[in-house]
């Protein structure tokens, strides 16, 4: 039976797992490191936890579903699950990478996989040729969309039959949008990747990270992977994940709504210089997203007129925390140059427009009003903040 994906969040496990579980409507979380055997040759399914676990088993097989994936995978983080996955590549290999990625992403190529001898080239995949950047051996094309943080929309589908053209794998990080807007899979791509610890556990309570693939060669590679480096999630990690993928649809659906107001008042703020957001009709990544996804989601990027400025809004809002991650149902903002992108090349930062007048919005599930009330006292008492010290 087809059924809608809000259904989807809730009810993954089958009438027969209830009965396994003494009916439990809450998915227990199994404690255990290792399992007991009937006899030699014969398993419960389970051996060991490094290996697989029931609830880490369960959580996988629910975002697999999301994704309208054949495998997930279950990590220790975001960035446990990257690593992860770049085993697959060997020396030698290259990858056409977005030039506007997660900084945590462009730490690892550059300090830790160009060591072990891949190769990469960044692009700005929303604009360029990407197949001029094509190698002999080139391996894959690795993007987000929405980019973080300027929120650049790629075309996933356009990307993808330049994929398939050149037999390279498309990996996409779905993190901003999460598989309640979007899927990836569906549009060409072969691996995506997502911090569950943003929207999919969605309360700011536990680091997780995911690869879902709709290929087997990949995910047989990515199962010995994983089981050898021991980078799976935890079982009560694996639970907190699973606890808030149940309420993915509202908390997407309400913070996007809140998105949309707090853009009109960033639009209409005149210290405010540039908003980026996909869902700003008129701009090519409306067109794209509108194409591509199913919401625009709630993560949004803005420029201020100077960097004293974002300084003041970051010290001054009372609701809105200055804090890493986003995701969750309470409203984050980010300071990218020093958080988020500060290992980044400033030359490089600055090309991609993360300068130190640029603020990254996780906006959450807060009344818009008191949102927008908040970012606006801050901004307004800025003239008489300095006025103080002239």
């Amino acid at each position: 039976m087809s059924i809608d994906i809000k259904t989807k969040c809730l009810h993954i496990e089958s009438e027969e797992g209830y009965k396994n579980h003494y009916g439990s409507i809450s998915y227990p979380i199994y404690q255990t490191a290792t399992y007991a055997h009937p006899e030699v040759g014969c398993s419960t399914g389970f051996d060991y936890s490094r290996l697989q676990n029931p609830t880490r088993k369960q959580l996988e097989q629910t975002v697999e579903a999301l994704e309208n994936g054949i495998d997930a995978l279950a990590f220790s983080s975001g960035m446990a699950a990257i690593t992860a996955l770049m085993e697959i590549f060997k020396p030698g290999d290259h990858l056409v990478t977005d030039a506007d990625l997660y900084g945590g992403s462009i730490r690892l190529f550059d300090n830790i996989n160009v060591k072990n001898g891949i190769e990469f080239s960044r692009v700005d995949c929303s604009r360029v040729e990407i197949e001029d950047y094509i190698k002999d051996n080139t391996k894959a094309i690795y993007i987000e969309t929405p980019t973080n943080p300027m929120m650049r929309v790629i075309d996933i589908e356009k990307v993808a039959a330049i994929a398939k053209k050149h037999n390279l794998l498309l990996i996409v990080d779905n993190t901003f949008l999460s598989p309640y807007f979007q899927n990836p899979l569906d549009l060409g791509a072969d691996i995506v990747i997502h911090s569950g610890t943003k929207f999919l556990g969605g309360h700011n309570d536990t680091i997780a990270g995911f690869v879902v693939t709709n290929r087997e060669d990949i995910s047989e590679k990515l199962r010995f992977i994983i089981k050898t480096v021991g980078s799976g999630l935890a079982p009560f990690d694996s639970w907190l994940i699973l606890r808030g993928i149940k309420t993915l649809g509202i908390r997407m659906e309400k913070a996007e709504e809140n998105a949309f107001e707090i853009v009109k008042y960033l639009q209409s703020e005149p210290k405010v210089k540039n908003v980026y957001y996909p869902g700003i009709p008129g701009t090519e990544s409306y067109e794209i997203s509108k194409r591509q996804a199913r919401g625009f989601g709630s993560m949004l990027t803005f420029e201020v007129e100077s960097a004293a400025l974002a300084k003041h809004i970051l010290k001054f809002t009372k609701l809105i925390p200055f804090a890493e991650s986003l995701g969750g149902v309470e409203t984050l903002l980010t300071y990218p140059c020093t958080q988020t992108h500060a290992d980044v090349p400033e030359e490089e930062r600055i090309a991609n427009g993360i300068t130190d007048c640029v603020l990254r919005m996780s906006v959450g599930i807060e009344a818009a009003v008191d949102l927008i009330n908040d970012l606006k006292e801050a901004i307004d008492s800025y003239d008489g903040y300095k006025a103080q010290y002239i």
